[in-house]
């Protein structure tokens, strides 16, 4: 199953290479308004994560205005400020929707994302399967812990909602950060997750002789000098940062620059990042996913999690996605046999530009597995 698309793209700007790693982690309103803070701060004179233009069939490249009807056509999950269901892990409150019977689905959101991202694939594929939608832990509607973050903590949290909610064997689908996410699961308890899907994920290849430096031994002025005005100045810039980032008009603007067509960037969807960023742990969880996690990822690397992976993978890619490019999907599917890879005209987020398409996808693909719920699905 691929199917495959003409795109015209012309090379994207240079990227600095303090923001360059982000890219493949943070929503678009993080890191351009990082990307702009270095710039003011660092005196770089070009900086930025600009959409590619592009020539395509059947889309607009316009900015649609936002609107509140459902996409035409498709039932939409119904938006609650106060959320569906909570589950407790390790003594934090974890928010999770469920809907459906039989074969069971967890779809895992991206960065600064959340459960209602899938509002249009959770009610259609409800009616073939028991699905399953799980905000992280400091996003969303979970709770926003104070804790050290990275990439095993999502990881275990998604494997032990397996265990502890889903209580069989399942289908992992994740967008972006959850994509990665949803690989590292499936690498960690194989005999927990049937398959995954990811859409755009997050994560790079490793480079050849590339090392971590968290074994090296730290001077005397940098333990006690440099680290500490190091952290002062990062907490002034990303101060700023998540202020500006986490304002409905800017929200707006960059949810546009990665849908390649806007339409779907309305009330509903502002209104899920917002919400969450006014709690208020959330500016010093995003410090924390700054500087602790999203800087220090070169021990995960996606050729190391691919190498231990066992199960069907299911590539479906945004081709029109402004900052990880069809190139990377190709990279993939070739680096692990058992995948089979779907190019979609869409941007980072397919699943919400083109919902009725990933579904649809989705499905053929889950049925191509032949996969057998357990009796207490159906």
């Amino acid at each position: 199953m691929d199917l495959n698309f003409r795109v015209c793209v012309p090379p994207s700007q240079a990227i600095s290479s303090s923001i360059a790693p982000l890219r493949h982690y943070l929503p678009c309103s993080t890191s351009e308004s990082f990307c702009r803070s270095n710039r003011l701060f660092s005196g770089i004179k070009q900086c930025g994560i600009q959409r590619r233009t592009f020539t395509a069939a059947n889309v607009s490249a316009g900015i649609s205005l936002l609107t509140q009807a459902p996409v035409k056509g498709m039932e939409r999950l119904p938006f609650k400020p106060e959320g569906y269901n909570f589950w407790k892990w390790h003594g934090h409150n974890i928010h999770y929707v469920e809907q459906g019977k039989g074969q069971p689905i967890v779809l895992i959101h991206g960065f600064g994302a959340s459960a209602f991202h899938w509002r249009y694939n959770i009610p259609e594929l409800a009616k073939r399967y028991k699905v399953y939608a799980v905000d992280l832990l400091g996003f969303g509607w979970s709770e926003k812990a104070i804790i050290e973050y990275d990439a095993t903590i999502w990881r275990d949290q998604v494997a032990d909602f397996l265990k502890e909610i889903v209580k069989e064997p399942a289908v992992l689908v994740g967008n972006s950060l959850g994509g990665f996410t949803a690989l590292m699961t499936a690498a960690e308890v194989p005999e927990q997750v049937q398959g995954v899907a990811i859409l755009n994920s997050a994560g790079q290849f490793g480079k050849p002789g590339e090392e971590t430096n968290e074994n090296l031994e730290e001077t005397f002025s940098q333990k006690f000098l440099v680290k500490p005005l190091k952290e002062v100045f990062q907490r002034v810039v990303l101060g700023f940062v998540f202020w500006q980032a986490k304002q409905p008009g800017r929200i707006q603007s960059v949810l546009t620059s990665v849908y390649s067509n806007a339409t779907n960037v309305d009330d509903y969807l502002i209104e899920s990042i917002t919400l969450p960023a006014a709690d208020p742990n959330a500016g010093e969880v995003y410090y924390r996913l700054m500087t602790r996690f999203l800087l220090n990822q070169t021990k995960f690397t996606l050729d190391c999690i691919l190498s231990k992976l066992s199960c069907p993978l299911l590539i479906l890619w945004g081709d029109l996605d402004p900052w990880v490019g069809p190139a990377k999907a190709k990279r993939i599917n070739e680096f692990y046999p058992n995948s089979s890879l779907v190019h979609l005209q869409a941007g980072h987020c397919p699943h919400d530009e083109v919902p009725e398409l990933v579904n649809e996808a989705i499905a053929e693909w889950l049925s191509s597995l032949n996969l057998n719920a357990s009796p207490q699905s159906i």
